[in-house]
């Protein structure tokens, strides 16, 4: 580890903290704001899209009508980027006359998309056209992120508003917080990031592909596109889904080491802003504070583990004429170095983005262990766009359950009493979770068409098993990279995951916050446990560990944990 590689990461973290507080204020007066910042320019786009859908913004919903709105939309949504992505052969913009997808691998990638997963079992530029990067999957980039965060604002309203005697148990306007987040937020952000990505050597053009011959006298061809575009709500939304197969790695869509510092300053800013939005929700600015040092502490833990572990090398070369110090470079871009891909790996997974500038697959054990980790613990390292903060809030739940056990007190959140329906919401949330991951793997370890796809076998085969599961559940998207998984078997089941992953999670968070909305608040006393405090932080922070802990260490130490003592007793290479 060096100076240099700490200072990149404090960079980051100072960066972060920075946005946080403007662009979270932002966020209120966005979606909870009477009047919009910037509505002048904004607002007739709004107005007009309101209007071709029908929508009356004034109208809020119930949770189960703004879940059975968002569930009609994201189905709406899936069925027509599967047919594009079947049809892409008819459609326009396709110079390389591609042809459609098969079955499998367009329902995978259809449901990948729509969920902000963005998992990818295929190459971008050896499968998908213009138009399909386009209009079907850089259409959800926005939407999938904009409903993130509409669902993470209905929740947070289901905590901290307070409806009078026998007044509406409303949440919001699905349709409303949707179109406010994407027209005030994702689209402009996305223009302007997308002229930056352009300066720092991003390329943005529709010209076929160029056949190019190298200095050594061998023909290469190199992919085109929009890619300037993609890339910027790629990054702002959470989507992580390339345009090129080698993602963030590639040349084109992340050249220099600035271009890699904005991407990851983009993938955080949104999860982190909502906090402050909380706080400012729940008139508490502490409250949001409270959820940003949890996030920020198991951030911290994580880069600290993976970039030691990657700046200490490979242990196969102990005893070779190696430098160790040079540490572990196999699958690491030069232009980026160890630092900066520890770094990428553990905010892309931190933040279900899965954008990846290295190849996690070439991690040291304990190096991959951490993204491996931060996916399984739900997604709350800042998380994705809104899916952080009602992850995060689910936790509180929990939490607050806990401490009010310890005190032998009823359980209380900003005044509202936790009682047995939001613990049994909260409970299925964390419980569906762990199923889905361990479920699909076991199958999938037994199975001679789920071990067929590995590139590698014994503690890493499986750790390849346990990523790719993880990656589709938590909407992460991200991959170990040994894993072939474009088959029937691989492409339909992460592809359930994934839907799981996403809906039926969401479902059960609206669910506690339209319990929530209608208790009555109760004014604190000598008795109230603070949740705005270093005390409450830590015992949040303690329970995502060992709810992630208890329920995949046994999984994990016949991963990558038994994979690093076999490497360190020099049994494994």
């Amino acid at each position: 580890m060096t100076a240099v590689g700490w200072l990149q990461i404090l960079a980051f973290a100072a960066v972060i903290f920075a946005v946080t507080k403007p662009l979270g204020s932002y966020l209120f007066r966005v979606l909870e704001g009477e009047r919009r910042p910037l509505e002048r320019l904004f607002g007739p786009l709004e107005r007009a899209l309101y209007a071709v859908g029908g929508v009356d913004p004034r109208r809020e919903q119930t949770w189960l009508q703004y879940a059975g709105a968002l569930l009609a939309f994201s189905c709406f949504g899936l069925l027509v980027t599967y047919a594009v992505l079947r049809l892409q052969a008819a459609l326009p913009l396709n110079q390389q006359r591609f042809g459609g997808l098969s079955p499998h691998l367009a329902w995978n990638t259809a449901v990948s998309f729509s969920t902000n997963t963005n998992w990818q079992s295929y190459g971008g530029e050896s499968t998908l056209s213009y138009f399909s990067q386009m209009a079907a999957l850089a259409w959800h980039n926005f939407t999938s992120a904009a409903a993130g965060i509409a669902v993470a604002i209905a929740m947070a309203r289901g905590f901290t508003r307070s409806v009078p005697e026998g007044g509406a148990r409303t949440i919001g306007c699905f349709w409303a917080d949707t179109i406010r987040a994407i027209v005030y937020l994702l689209l402009p952000l996305s223009g302007i990031v997308a002229l930056g990505m352009l300066a720092t050597g991003v390329i943005q053009n529709f010209s076929p592909y160029l056949e190019v011959t190298t200095l050594e006298g061998a023909k290469q061809v190199l992919g085109m596109g929009p890619v300037a575009s993609q890339e910027a709500i790629k990054q702002l939304g959470t989507n992580g889904g390339g345009f090129f197969n080698a993602n963030a790695a590639h040349p084109f869509e992340n050249p220099t080491p600035l271009s890699n510092f904005a991407s990851l300053v983009l993938i955080f800013a949104i999860p982190a802003a909502l906090t402050h939005t909380y706080g400012r929700m729940a008139r508490d600015a502490r409250q949001g504070w409270a959820l940003f040092a949890a996030m920020a502490l198991l951030f911290f833990a994580g880069v600290s583990v993976a970039y030691w572990a990657e700046a200490r090398g490979n242990p196969a070369f102990a005893g070779l004429a190696v430098e160790p110090g040079a540490g572990n470079w196999e699958g690491k871009e030069s232009r980026f170095g160890i630092a900066a891909s520890a770094l990428y790996a553990t905010v892309t997974t931190g933040a279900s983005c899965g954008a990846v500038n290295s190849m996690h697959d070439s991690f040291t054990a304990l190096g991959g262990l951490v993204p491996l980790f931060d996916i399984q613990l739900g997604e709350v390292v800042f998380g994705g766009v809104g899916a952080g903060l009602y992850g995060m809030l689910v936790y509180v739940v929990i939490a607050v359950f806990l401490a009010g056990l310890m005190v032998g007190r009823t359980p209380e959140y900003l005044g509202k009493k936790i009682e047995a329906r939001e613990m049994k919401l909260a409970s299925l949330y964390i419980l569906l979770f762990p199923l889905l991951i361990l479920g699909f793997a076991a199958w999938s370890a037994a199975a001679p068409y789920g071990v067929s796809s590995l590139a590698n076998a014994g503690p890493h085969g499986l750790a390849e098993i346990l990523y790719a599961y993880s990656s589709a559940a938590g909407n992460n998207g991200s991959a170990f990279a040994g894993l072939a998984a474009d088959t029937p078997w691989w492409n339909t089941t992460l592809g359930i995951a994934m839907l799981a992953g996403r809906f039926l999670m969401i479902v059960p968070a609206l669910a506690i916050a339209g319990a929530m909305v209608g208790k009555k608040v109760v004014p604190e006393s000598l008795g109230t446990f603070p949740t705005h405090g270093a005390l409450f932080g830590a015992l949040l922070t303690g329970v995502v560990v060992v709810v992630g802990a208890l329920t995949f260490f046994p999984a994990l130490a016949l991963g990558p944990i038994v994979e690093h003592f076999l490497a360190e007793a020099g049994k494994l290479y």
